[in-house]
């Protein structure tokens, strides 16, 4: 056997598996891990379904060159018993045919029919990423104690959870989910130079927009669906023009909530305030130009647009949900509100609007408070180890279930 050929049977083979590749924190998480991953030591596919949406795509993002690619066409987002048993034995050929010695899943479906796929397929390390739970207070009893009871029994055969906030680790334990000592927080990471430094004048990205380039900026970037309640921005914004009627508002982002929104600005008078800019390529510049982020979820885990705005420098307004607080000092570095309040977040803005002062030192603070266990390399160094950790702990190195001493098992 030749060296090359050798480096490859010894390398672990890692399969992960989400449900579909929308633009969002989960999706962009888990292809930057698949991509950053030392490929001398191990050997990265993903599985995902075949859905896409209004969100927009990563699909084309991912570099088939470094990544094994599938698409399970019976892998959906709904409920559907027969597509979801013909997922089920899909996922399972295909861990079987590989013989992978980690299963990483990602996202609620692909959670659970990963899971059991690989505990069937006699995987030896199993592991699932919570970015953000699938249930929440905002969803049907019934519903939501399904969601629980899964969970649950595939707690029971998860080597690690990994979280990305502190709150969903505490909840997954107070639910039952696993035991404490099988979680580990890693946080979704965010290119922290990126957004740090643009390279942009905010005057002609505000131009670009079609913008009063001397007018101040309150922005937003998640997708246009019910998570991220966009609508909740929106009155938001009305309540500030009342106060403040020169102010320019940004919603980054698209979904399947776009319309609904645009009938909601034209309803309130304000279509000629609030830009929806669509899906944009070019985030960190326009988050630049902003002069105060707001992100108004009903539900999170972390999201990654709040330290990407913070290292921007801005000041963040937004709803005390997920990891929220863990990143968002109150009255330091942003304002935490409750779910659905937007008078109060309203009020917050209107306060960032009024004193320059106090926005320029709350974007300062913002920017110095984030910790380098959001960068890329820290978030793939750690799974990387993790994986290590967990192959240890069994008695196997290299591929599959073989016992070879090899490189890919030194950390």
């Amino acid at each position: 056997m030749n060296t090359r050929n050798k480096q490859e049977k010894e390398r672990i083979r890692v399969l992960h598996i989400i449900t579909r590749l929308i633009v969002g924190g989960a999706q962009e998480n888990t292809i930057a891990t698949c991509h950053r991953i030392d490929r001398s030591r191990f050997e990265v596919d993903l599985l995902t379904g075949p859905q896409l949406g209004a969100e927009g795509e990563l699909v084309s993002t991912v570099d088939r060159r470094r990544v094994g690619f599938t698409v399970l066409p019976w892998l959906v987002r709904e409920l559907n018993p027969l597509k979801d048993l013909m997922a089920l034995v899909g996922i399972w050929r295909v861990i079987r045919r590989r013989r992978y010695a980690i299963v990483h899943t990602h996202s609620s479906k692909a959670g659970i029919l990963g899971r059991i796929a690989a505990r069937f397929a006699g995987v030896p390390v199993i592991v699932h990423t919570v970015h953000g739970w699938g249930f929440h207070d905002r969803m049907g009893r019934a519903r939501r104690r399904s969601y629980i009871f899964l969970e649950r029994v595939c707690g029971r055969f998860t080597d690690r959870l990994i979280t990305v906030s502190a709150r969903d680790t505490e909840t997954g334990i107070s639910l039952g989910i696993g035991v404490p000592e099988r979680y580990v927080t890693i946080r979704s990471a965010i290119d922290i130079e990126r957004f740090a430094r643009t390279g942009r004048d905010a005057r002609e990205i505000r131009k670009g927009l079609g913008m009063e380039p001397d007018i101040p900026i309150v922005g937003s970037v998640g997708r246009l669906s019910p998570q991220k309640a966009p609508q909740f921005f929106v009155k938001m914004a009305a309540k500030v023009l009342k106060s403040m009627p020169r102010i320019n508002f940004l919603y980054v982002g698209d979904g399947p909530l776009r319309s609904e929104m645009e009938k909601m600005l034209r309803g309130l008078g304000i279509e000629e305030r609030v830009v929806l800019a669509g899906l944009r390529p070019d985030v960190p510049e326009l988050l630049a130009a902003m002069d105060v982020f707001v992100l108004l979820s009903l539900w999170e885990g972390l999201p990654r647009t709040v330290p990407q705005a913070m290292a921007a420098g801005l000041p963040v307004v937004a709803s005390d949900v997920g990891g929220a607080a863990e990143v968002i000092r109150q009255g330091v570095t942003g304002f935490l509100v409750p779910p659905g309040d937007y008078r109060q977040a309203a009020e917050f803005v209107l306060r960032l609007l009024g004193d320059a002062g106090l926005r320029q030192r709350m974007g300062e603070e913002a920017k110095k408070s984030i910790p380098p266990e959001f960068s890329v390399s820290h978030m793939v160094n750690r799974i990387e180890e993790l994986y290590v950790d967990l192959l240890r702990a069994k008695g196997i190195c290299g591929t599959g279930r073989a016992t070879s001493p090899a490189l890919s098992c030194k950390r």
